[in-house]
């Protein structure tokens, strides 16, 4: 680990003390601002710095956008204190579940088909929060040099939706420098943070919110849109 690693790790665990008190003492009053702010400032001390371009999703939205890195999660929530949909493997990591969980995350088992209508109930839960639910419908990080496939089930939630729903596809550029901050074949996942952490300077991100997709289409539809929009304004079309 470098220094430089050492110290960004120090002072977001700071700040996650610092954060986590006010959110248990908020909590019980009020609906809390701290998960937000704790992620905004662990993607400054990470050295993201974000710029926004578009209208930024409000409640009863379904933001659908590209997924590069880690990073993007502290960015995105910072950016519209949007909940997440997860892959369940985060419920064998005690420390971030609870995270997780305190910023209203969703968890999905994407591989067993029985589950999809459990999955699409949850989020149909999320929805009618407060918050902006964020779907990452690549289904993981990529190396930074290509846009993935979308995958559309989870997209199904927009077909009848049980509330006014938006779908809001968003781009997260890294303007040249998605592929330092991609997952590259073969390096694990704590490797990668660290990486990340120890590297020098900082990162001038975009969050392009583009322009929410006609209602009544087909999920399969909703995920190519979807893929078409991100990946022009992303230059990846």
């Amino acid at each position: 680990m470098t220094f430089r690693a050492l110290v960004r790790l120090g002072l977001m665990a700071l700040w996650f003390l610092v954060c986590a008190a006010c959110h248990l003492i908020t909590r019980p009053f009020t609906p809390s601002p701290w998960p937000r702010r704790l992620l905004r400032g662990v993607g400054w001390i990470a050295g993201a710095r974000v710029a926004t371009q578009g209208e930024r999703p409000r409640g009863g939205t379904l933001i659908v956008a590209n997924h590069v890195s880690w990073l993007d999660i502290p960015m995105l929530a910072g950016a519209t204190d949007c909940a997440f949909v997860a892959k369940d493997g985060l419920r064998s990591h005690p420390f971030m579940h609870w995270l997780c969980v305190q910023n209203g995350t969703v968890f999905v088992e994407r591989d067993r088909r029985g589950s999809l209508h459990d999955q699409i109930a949850a989020m149909e839960a999320a929805i009618r929060s407060h918050k902006p639910l964020c779907l990452f419908p690549e289904g993981t990080v990529s190396d930074g040099t290509r846009l993935l496939p979308f995958r559309s089930s989870l997209l199904k939630l927009a077909e009848d939706p049980p509330l006014p729903l938006k779908i809001q596809p968003v781009a997260i550029d890294y303007r040249g420098d998605a592929p330092e901050f991609g997952w590259p074949a073969g390096e694990t996942g704590t490797a990668n943070f660290l990486r990340l952490l120890g590297r020098k300077g900082t990162v001038h991100v975009t969050l392009r919110f583009l322009s929410p997709l006609a209602d009544g289409q087909d999920r399969k539809a909703l995920a190519a849109q979807s893929h078409r929009a991100i990946g022009a304004a992303l230059g990846l079309a």
